[in-house]
């Protein structure tokens, strides 16, 4: 039976359980991190080689899969990248062009962004997850961008979160706002929402 638990305690609540989804998913060896997110690449591309839109990756950041081999082998193969940019702090995230050998600039917490003011919307949004559940619910860093991103994108969106079995929790205790994902990709395969 889950204990229901008031918004400030399911706030102090994920800011640990954050803090603990890190630290562990930095404890993990370096070449064990690469190991699996070779086996996440895997199970991506077929989802991903045939996309009709573009689709938003992520630059990783605090040991999260570093998908930017498969990034340069789908932009070799015509499927059109994005990256996500936080242009205002608070504020829905605009996604950016992003082909290898772009200019990028330091943006939010110093994560590399496109160097350019053209947008695009993307079909498909890989959102790295610091936990996630089995009912589809991804904890983020805590800033809110991802679901408010989502919830001002119109249209059919496929958002597939990425991150290690490691990860998974029993609930992140989603509130209203919290907006589940299409699906969750880890080393061991999808965690079907």
């Amino acid at each position: 039976m889950t204990v229901a638990l008031t918004p400030a305690e399911v706030k102090q609540w994920r800011r640990s359980e954050r803090e603990r989804l890190i630290a562990l998913r930095l404890q993990q060896a370096a070449d064990l991190r690469s190991q699996w997110t070779d086996k996440i690449a895997a199970a991506l591309f077929s989802l991903l080689k045939e996309a009709k839109g573009p689709v938003s990756f992520y630059w990783p950041f605090k040991g999260e899969p570093d998908l930017r081999p498969m990034m340069r082998e789908l932009a070799g193969a015509s499927v059109q990248l994005a990256l996500p940019v936080v242009v205002v702090k608070g504020q829905p995230m605009q996604f950016r062009p992003w082909a290898p050998r772009c200019k990028m600039v330091p943006g939010i917490w110093n994560i590399p962004v496109p160097d350019t003011a053209e947008t695009v919307v993307p079909a498909i949004l890989l959102a790295p997850v610091v936990g996630f559940d089995p009912r589809g619910f991804r904890l983020g860093y805590g800033g809110g961008y991802f679901d408010r991103t989502l919830a001002q994108l119109h249209g059919d969106r496929q958002v597939f979160g990425i991150g290690y079995d490691c990860l998974e929790i029993p609930t992140i205790h989603p509130q209203g706002y919290d907006i589940p994902m299409t699906m969750i990709v880890t080393q061991s395969g999808r965690v079907v929402n």
